[in-house]
């Protein structure tokens, strides 16, 4: 199996590295699996951002493996979610599971239930290939 590539933005990781020193103990597992998914990235600047790369505030199309449902998720920070409305934090399992992620690629992790698959169809929108390079 091929090894994948995580890609994170120099300015997401400034940004979730700064979230990361303000968790919580309730949020200890976030924690880790996000510390280990910006110490595994590959880092580059917003500019050189590949388009198909999900990124914070990205808005993704994906399809659940197991129920065929399909679903519209935008990733943000935790201040900024609310499931309702698809803003999914990036400190919830699926959250840190897309951080970085490509388009085509699939996503695995345990729930209470058992485990949940998604795949990743369509990037909506992605700041870095709308120029909102700052975002």
């Amino acid at each position: 199996m091929a090894v994948k590539t995580l890609y994170i933005s120099e300015s997401d990781r400034k940004r979730l590295q700064s979230l990361l020193e303000q968790v919580g103990p309730e949020d200890l597992g976030s924690r880790r699996d996000l510390d280990v998914e910006l110490r595994l990235g590959r880092i580059v600047t917003p500019a050189e951002m590949p388009p198909d790369i999900v990124t914070m505030n990205s808005r993704i199309r994906l399809t659940d493996l197991d129920s065929a449902e399909e679903l519209v998720y935008t990733l943000v920070y935790p201040a900024e979610a609310d499931y309702a409305a698809g803003k999914i934090s990036v400190l919830a399992p699926v959250g840190t599971a897309l951080l970085g992620e490509r388009v085509g690629n699939e996503i695995v992790w345990d729930v209470p239930g058992g485990t949940r698959r998604l795949r990743i169809e369509e990037l909506l929108y992605q700041p870095e290939s709308s120029g909102d390079l700052d975002r």
